[in-house]
């Protein structure tokens, strides 16, 4: 008996004992996961965990099917991204970054591109990289190698997706994503840093063969007379360089990603040029043993305008604003259609461009690009002490590709929650799109328009 009064003692008044004695000090709340591995913090492991859930209602484009059934509308649930991430600075002079996880998977997964029937194939490692600081005490010159998605052409090819100001990204700046590279990482060796105001990085990549994209590509349909595609041979190293000319504060360079919006934490004022360039990238022919087959080099470019910064301190109101022009040159007629996440695996319009169902637009192509986004983010705590702010946003794409009879646009329209900043947050999104015809070589644009409506939860830590 008196055992189990000692047992009670030492379970219930002790720890209440314990709490008594904290008093008005509190044990801090953890806002990340690092492990110290020197007395000063220099030397840490940290991990970072994001995942992004979708709800989404989409408005199918033209002869859409799904599962061969025909489908005019489609609800689905899908997690857009989901990682993790473990990276650190080891010594003084030496940082690594790895990144696992998988994107873009809903209730289609093994059922698009070569319909594997295996929804479990979607996990990999985006990013496995060492990094070499080369002078000890600032970050002038870092000298890189491994799998990354350390980029030239635009910030948004390298784009922290934690920290996306709108819903999604432009995906049309990670310009040869899952054609040549792993979800827009490539085996690379790079040199990046920071010399005064001035960002640079200088990339040397080799690509992946076209063949092992994961699509089904064969030699009875991996080259096309008129228009360029990917080329099976002829494989040749990319280069890739970025110069950004910082204004005010200087960005983060501890990893090779860029912050969509610092929720005016800082005060970010940019001009940025990037390009991208691979001799004999794509090519044209009858066949892939037509001796009179051409080839083409690939040459991107861009150049661009970050604003990001508070605009009252107290209130917490900041602004997000970001206008740029890419040049995309693929090579002859060269155009790409993409669905994010598409909720759709088939069509049946005739002569339809490979992918061009479900929430598919031409997204990639030979031809020019204005892109602009614009958010602002409202006064702290708008709804509340617990219940976070918004930030209503517009993102606004306008491709002039080849192929099109004119100008394609798409429009966004949404506003992001912040319940905790990024690390928890819903945005509603609304997408308006254009829907195309097949006429001969060309695509001519329909009359009307088809929209999508997405609410996204993301949590990050």
């Amino acid at each position: 008996m008196k055992y189990t009064r000692w047992i009670i003692w030492m379970c219930v008044f002790v720890p209440l004992f314990a709490v008594g004695q904290s008093g008005t000090e509190p044990k801090k709340e953890l806002d990340e996961l690092r492990l110290k591995l020197n007395e000063s913090g220099s030397h840490y492991i940290k991990a970072t965990i994001l995942n992004q859930v979708w709800l989404r209602y989409n408005d199918s484009n033209p002869g859409t099917t799904v599962l061969g059934d025909p489908t005019n509308e489609t609800f689905d649930i899908g997690l857009r991204r989901t990682r993790l991430q473990l990276y650190g600075q080891i010594t003084d002079r030496v940082f690594f970054y790895l990144q696992f996880g998988q994107n873009n998977f809903n209730y289609l997964a093994g059922q698009n591109a070569t319909n594997s029937g295996n929804r479990k194939f979607q996990v990999f490692f985006h990013d496995a990289l060492g990094e070499y600081r080369v002078f000890k005490d600032n970050d002038k010159l870092h000298l890189g190698a491994g799998l990354t998605i350390t980029n030239g052409l635009s910030r948004f090819s390298q784009p922290s997706i934690g920290t996306i100001m709108s819903m999604d990204v432009p995906v049309f700046a990670q310009a040869t994503v899952d054609q040549t590279d792993e979800f827009s990482r490539k085996l690379s060796v790079y040199a990046r840093g920071q010399i005064g105001k001035l960002d640079y990085r200088v990339v040397l990549s080799d690509p992946f063969p076209i063949t092992s994209n994961g699509t089904g590509i064969t030699t009875a349909n991996g080259i096309n007379a008129t228009n360029a595609s990917f080329a099976f041979d002829k494989h040749s190293k990319q280069y890739q360089a970025m110069l950004i000319w910082n204004f005010f504060d200087k960005e983060s360079h501890v990893t090779p990603y860029m912050t969509g919006t610092y929720l005016g934490k800082k005060k970010v004022l940019n001009v940025e040029a990037g390009i991208i360039s691979q001799n004999n990238a794509t090519w044209t022919g009858t066949s892939v043993t037509d001796p009179d087959r051409k080839y083409y080099d690939m040459k991107l470019w861009s150049v661009a305008l970050f604003y990001d910064a508070p605009v009252n301190i107290e209130k917490g109101t900041a602004i997000n604003a970001y206008l740029g022009y890419f040049n995309t040159d693929y090579g002859k007629g060269y155009l790409r259609y993409n669905g994010i996440m598409n909720p759709a695996n088939g069509t049946t319009v005739a002569a339809s461009p490979a992918g061009s169902f479900g929430n598919a637009f031409p997204m990639f192509g030979t031809g020019s690009v204005i892109y602009a986004q614009f958010g602002y983010l409202l006064k702290k705590d708008l709804l509340g002490e617990t219940h976070g702010t918004l930030m209503p946003y517009v993102t606004y794409q306008s491709s002039n590709y080849e192929r099109l009879d004119k100008q394609m646009t798409v429009y966004d329209v949404g506003v992001n929650w912040f319940l905790k900043g990024h690390s928890s947050k819903l945005t509603l999104d609304y997408q308006l799109r254009p829907t195309y015809t097949p006429v001969g070589n060309a695509l001519i644009q329909d009359a009307g328009m088809k929209g999508q409506l997405v609410l996204q939860y993301q949590f990050f830590f």
